[in-house]
Order: C-alpha cells, then structure tokens, then sequence
C-alpha cells in the first residue's frame, strides 16, 4: 500500500482521486471508487438544482459508507448558478471533502473550512498553487497541459509544472492530467506529488454512467483525438476530436467569436453524447491519456491493478535499478 501526505490527510487507502467531471461525476461511478479505497467526487453542477444534489449525495451514501467529496467548479457563465445554495446543500449534507476549480474560490473556501471541510483546489499553474494555499486550501490538484477540460493558457505539461509547484508549494499536490496507469503514478511521486487525479481514465470504467459506445471511442482513440477549443477566447478546453470540436477549431482560425459557436458547443448536446453514445453529437471533454487506456474495468480492478503494479515497478524495476548500480561499484 503506497502512503502519502494525501491519504493520510484524506482518510483513502489508495493516492488516486476521481475528479469531477461534468455529467459524469454520479454517485454510482463516486461509490464505486470510493469503495475501492480511492477518493470520488460527486459533480455538484451536474445536479440541475441544488435538492437534486442533497438527493445525489444521499443516493451516494447508500452505496458507499467510505469518504467521498463534492467538487464545485467556480467558471465564468451568462447565467451563473446558484453557487451559495449548492455550497449550503453541501455543508449540510455533513460533506468533509470538497474539490474547487475555476475562478478565484475564496469565500467558498472561508465558508467550507468554516464548517471543518477540508478543501482540495484544482489549479493550472504555479501561481494559482500558491493563491489557494495562502487562500486556506488544504491541498492542491496541479493540472497540467495534457489535461482534458481547462488546462489554463500557459499550456505547461505536467513533466514541468508538477516539480515545478512540488518546489514551492508546501502543503499537499496531486497531479491531474495525462493519468491513467500506474507508471503515471510512480512518474507523478517521483515529481514531487503525493497522487494523482483521473478524470478520462474514470470515464472508462464499468461504472461509469456515460454510454457503452463512447467508452469504446475512448479506447479506440489515440493521444492525438482531441482538440483545443475557444483558444482565441483565451478560455482553452481540451475536448475530444470529433466533427463539432473539429468545425468549432475551423471557425475560430476564421475569427469566429463565441456566439457564433454557441449552438455547437452547448452543454445540453454534450450531454447528449453520453446518453445516446453519439460521439459526433456535441462536445465532451478527454484528455490525450486516451492513448494510455486499453480497456474498460471495474473501478476496483482499475485501482487494484494501479497501486499493485506502482508498488512492484517501485520495488522491482527501479529498486533493481539503483541495486544493480550499488553491485557494480563494489566490484
């Protein structure tokens, strides 16, 4: 079992986190992880309103009595969501773990740690690190490039941001983007953090609730299958390659501005791609770690098989490695 700062802090046996993931983060995918010993994140604002998000959570604690979070993603929106009301529900619903990204989260932060809630922020850069840990997070999600969703505009991958945040940031890191097996986890300690955040690899599990079909697309894809969307907004997403990320793309090359590509890339139509398993339907977020993926298991087999072989490539191919050197130099 591989102990870190994290766990320790989070109460999980296991230094993986299933982030959240817009209408992906449910309670029957956050159960499953969470009964595998990993930390799951229910997706506040898949939740239409924020009763439907106390019954979510409710529904969750059915399925699982191990912890589990929420995640609230504070983003620029025309009609923003109530977010004082689903952070009440959350408090409440007596949630001990939250995940926050996007905008600058501190009253949600003052009112959570308030309440005794530990705090995990997800961030894109160094600075942003360092914002939330003086703003009273108690650890930090680094996102680096490879990232589905927003990975910031400093475009750092991870091989770069996560030792250079490790160098600076003194409370607990785990890294998010490109994660999907369990060399990602020995890279990512060896980087400096203390786990790591998956969000596609999650989505490619037998709980998770999106169609059979795009998990398939998922493992057919390669590393090259997305795209970078709103670039010329400066509000970067990484989403899947398909015909309506690949035409968005087009349009902005020919200066298109976002209300001319507001029907493509609305949120009802992504969704749509996880009911009916139309990958071309709309928008949907995979990060390049699609190429890493192969199968769709359990989230235990997932995990299992993730620590399992983390520890023997720690013991034995790294540990053979350095012994090896040791041999070879008293000879």
């Amino acid at each position: 079992m591989i102990k870190t700062r994290f766990t320790e802090m989070f109460g999980v046996d296991h230094p993986i986190v299933q982030g959240g993931m817009q209408w992906v983060g449910r309670a029957e995918l956050v159960a499953a992880v969470a009964n595998a010993g990993a930390l799951g994140m229910i997706t506040a604002l898949t939740q239409p309103t924020p009763d439907d998000l106390r019954k979510e959570i409710a529904r969750c604690r059915e399925m699982t009595d191990k912890p589990f979070g929420v995640n609230l993603t504070i983003l620029p929106a025309i009609k923003p969501p109530p977010y004082a009301e689903y952070r009440q529900v959350i408090i409440e619903s007596g949630i001990k773990i939250v995940e926050t990204a996007g905008n600058k989260p501190q009253e949600h932060v003052d009112e959570f740690k308030r309440h005794g809630i530990k705090v995990l922020h997800k961030c894109t850069s160094v600075r942003h690190a360092l914002s939330a840990e003086r703003m009273g997070a108690d650890a930090i999600s680094i996102d680096g490039f490879e990232c589905a969703g927003h990975p910031g505009e400093d475009d750092t991958p991870g091989l770069i941001l996560i030792p250079a945040a490790a160098d600076k940031v003194k409370i607990p890191m785990i890294a998010s983007g490109g994660f999907g097996d369990a060399r990602g986890l020995v890279a990512a300690l060896a980087l400096g953090a203390e786990g790591i955040n998956m969000g596609t690899r999650f989505m490619c599990t037998k709980e998770s609730p999106i169609h059979q079909l795009v998990k398939e697309r998922i493992v057919a894809n390669d590393e090259r299958e997305t795209e970078l969307i709103f670039r010329t907004m400066r509000n970067t997403s990484r989403v899947a390659k398909n015909a309506v990320s690949t035409k968005v793309v087009q349009m902005e090359k020919e200066g298109a501005k976002f209300e001319d590509v507001r029907e493509l890339v609305a949120g009802a139509r992504g969704k749509m791609v996880y009911a009916t398993g139309d990958a071309d339907e709309g928008i949907w977020s995979a990060g390049q770690v699609q190429g890493l993926i192969h199968d769709i298991p359990s989230c235990a087999e997932l995990i299992s098989r993730i620590v399992s072989e983390a520890e023997a490539i720690i013991r034995e191919r790294l540990d053979r490695m350095t012994s090896v050197g040791k041999r070879q130099a008293a000879e």
